[in-house]
């Protein structure tokens, strides 16, 4: 899966869809934010709804950089979403 980096505040974050679906996969996916690796790893989700017929790879590429950070700013820490193991 293509990987997308972007640099916010100082910090590189790889970008890339999560490949989790839920009931509106049709509709939108999860975008994975990864920071790091090993322990000093951080990733952030948030949820996101194409416009026009793409696939989730080629929407994700077609995004401008402020678009991305735009949806930077709307993603949570990833002990909310079941895309990276939360189970309530």
């Amino acid at each position: 899966m293509p990987t997308r980096s972007i640099d916010i505040d100082g910090a590189r974050w790889n970008v890339f869809p999560s490949g989790y679906t839920t009931q509106y996969d049709a509709d939108e996916f999860g975008v994975l934010f990864v920071q790091g690796s090993g322990d000093r790893r951080v990733v952030r989700i948030t949820r996101y709804s194409p416009q026009g017929a793409h696939s989730r790879e080629q929407s994700l590429a077609a995004l401008s950089d402020v678009e991305v950070r735009t949806l930077f700013a709307q993603s949570q820490p990833s002990f909310t979403s079941p895309e990276a193991g939360y189970a309530p």
